[in-house]
């Protein structure tokens, strides 16, 4: 089965869906090379107009896989940067995608999920969803994606939930302003379709135009490559050090983590 598959309807609308329902669409390195090279190939499209992004079996993506973990774990800090500069790639296409994209979300999103959807324009999700920035509780944190995250639920959310690692729901991540609209599961086509025929009343030229300029109103360009340049450095040390490895293996050995002591177990 591949990790990821693609469709295209009649109104040149391209959905990309995460497909490793068996592990909750977790991100391995395959996944992440399949879709930035998906995103490339499709950035060339002229006769694009919308990029929907999506997760297989009711789920949109649980973040990083647990091979993935269990490798960054015991790998050194070459390797960790490696891996971080792949997914950081990832994020920086989607966030530069020239057609406007939306992020279509059910189930849960977790830790890296979080910056795909903060790198698309528009984000729906179904109620009941459940959203994290859990990576602290792992001894870690989200580095490569908090740019995105930061500048899509704001920077004083950000330092709650960055900070605790605690659950939101779809509510709340709408109040942040994470995504835009929350709707019940068995409405969602017809949500999506609604917001699909408003979009489509814009020019497409027009809308390639907005999205240019879009990324023009962020950071320097300087900025941004010392900003991508220090939270790579980060996670890489995070992953390589003694609390994250203590942290990751605690997580896949359903175990406290050694920091939390006199916790009871959770349940």
């Amino acid at each position: 089965m591949d990790s990821l598959s693609e469709t295209r309807s009649p109104t040149d609308v391209v959905t990309l869906t995460l497909n490793r329902p068996e592990v909750r669409n977790a991100l391995n390195a395959a996944l992440v090379q399949e879709l930035a090279a998906r995103l490339e190939t499709l950035a060339h499209d002229p006769s694009l107009r919308l990029l929907i992004l999506r997760g297989a079996g009711g789920t949109f993506c649980s973040g990083a896989d647990l091979a993935t973990m269990r490798a960054m774990a015991d790998a050194g800090p070459e390797e960790n940067l490696a891996e971080a500069q792949r997914l950081l790639s990832l994020i920086e296409r989607l966030n530069r995608f020239p057609v406007p994209t939306m992020a279509v979300i059910e189930g849960a999103a977790f830790g890296g999920a979080l910056g795909l959807i903060a790198a698309c324009d528009l984000a729906m999700a179904t109620s009941g969803t459940r959203f994290a920035l859990s990576e602290v509780r792992l001894g870690l944190i989200p580095a490569l994606i908090s740019p995105y995250v930061a500048r899509a639920m704001g920077h004083r959310q950000l330092r709650r939930y960055m900070l605790t690692g605690e659950l939101f729901d779809a509510d709340q991540a709408r109040e942040m302003g994470l995504i835009h609209w929350v709707t019940p599961p068995e409405s969602l086509d017809a949500t999506l379709t609604a917001c699909m025929e408003e979009l489509f009343k814009g020019g497409p030229h027009a809308q390639r135009a907005a999205k240019t300029l879009l990324l023009r109103l962020r950071p320097t360009f300087a900025d941004e490559v010392r900003l991508a340049d220090e939270t790579i450095r980060l996670i890489a040390e995070l992953r390589a050090g003694p609390e994250g490895r203590e942290g990751l293996l605690a997580f896949l050995e359903k175990r406290r983590p050694a920091w939390r002591p006199g916790h009871p177990p959770e349940r």
